[in-house]
């Protein structure tokens, strides 16, 4: 007997499980499903886009030593390119010495050397915010803090704080413009759509995409 045909559900997006959302491009993953690593935390829909695979991001963050406590923490909805590069606290050498060398990583005696974690200029967790848009080729410094809704341009070297809904670019990585008025940059960050439901998201999917910024106004 032919049983009736259930319908569809609507669709409100792919599956922020999955590895790869579309198997028609298999260079783009959704970060958090490919992560092993404790001290890297990863939001919903973060994409990476590496022709190496999905388990390609890990590399490119290097340095990253559990002893020194320091996280690398991303928002949710970032669309990070190929080259990223995200040095963190485990690269720093000790400054206030004579020499920068570490000689007590080369064993031999010389772990005697070994300075303490005090002594080390570390400068925290690492620390992305959500919608941020990196470009292909980019170098982020350790404890830098990129702020919700800004722009990377490639081959940028990120050394200091990015305030949201800023366009970044250089080395060193220097705000150019603004995205939006200041007004609208204090809805985007009061309203926090990323952190809306995967319904309300779908629902808002053309004020989103919308190139008029009066649409977005409108929601609370």
């Amino acid at each position: 007997m032919n049983r009736p045909s259930q319908p569809d559900r609507p669709k409100t997006g792919p599956d922020k499980n999955s590895v790869f959302p579309n198997p028609a491009i298999p260079e783009v993953c959704f970060i958090k499903n490919v992560i092993t690593r404790k001290n890297i935390i990863v939001g919903d829909y973060t994409y990476y886009d590496d022709k190496n695979g999905a388990d390609a991001f890990e590399a490119h963050v290097t340095h990253h030593y559990e002893f020194n406590g320091d996280k690398l923490i991303i928002g949710k909805f970032c669309q990070i390119a190929s080259g990223i590069e995200f040095i963190m606290n485990g690269a720093n050498h000790c400054m206030s010495r004579v020499t920068t060398y570490p000689f007590n990583i080369m064993g031999g005696g010389w772990e005697k050397t070994t300075p303490a974690l005090s002594d080390l200029p570390l400068k925290g967790d690492t620390v992305v915010g959500n919608d941020v848009w990196i470009g292909q080729n980019v170098t982020v410094l350790p404890g830098v803090h990129i702020g919700d809704g800004a722009i990377i341009g490639a081959n940028s070297v990120v050394a200091s704080d990015i305030p949201p809904y800023c366009i970044a670019v250089g080395n060193p990585c220097r705000v150019i413009k603004k995205r939006f008025d200041d007004e609208l940059i204090s809805h985007l960050e009061k309203i926090q759509w990323w952190n809306w439901d995967d319904e309300k998201i779908n629902a808002n999917l053309e004020t989103l995409c919308s190139g008029d910024l009066e649409r977005i106004r409108e929601i609370k």
